[in-house]
């Protein structure tokens, strides 16, 4: 299991995790956190978010074509790791969220 904080403008706003045996994805908002919702798809709540799939919000975060082969040759990683992407570029994404990995 991979975890990662993701932040809004340097607050932590929650944790992504990948668990391994489904390959199933988890979005909890941070109890703390009383900032606006990372996405307008993804509103505030205690109830956490599964996804069957990568959450499609951190998928639009990822970097397409050239820039992705670029990042797949350079660090040696499987193109459907796509958390492992996330992982590499989230603290440099456009936008106010960042991806850091969990400590």
């Amino acid at each position: 299991m991979r975890s990662a904080r993701v932040f809004f403008e340097n607050d932590l706003a929650g944790m992504l995790t990948e668990l391994e045996d489904s390959r199933e994805y988890r979005f909890q908002y941070d109890p703390g956190y009383s900032g606006p919702p990372i996405s307008l798809t993804m509103p505030l709540r205690e109830e956490t978010y599964i996804f069957k799939e990568f959450p499609p919000f951190f998928d639009g975060l990822l970097p397409e074509g050239f820039l992705l082969e670029a990042l797949l040759r350079q660090k040696k990683i499987d193109r459907n790791d796509k958390l492992g992407q996330l992982l590499i570029i989230g603290a440099d994404t456009v936008g106010a969220v960042t991806v850091k990995g969990a400590t």
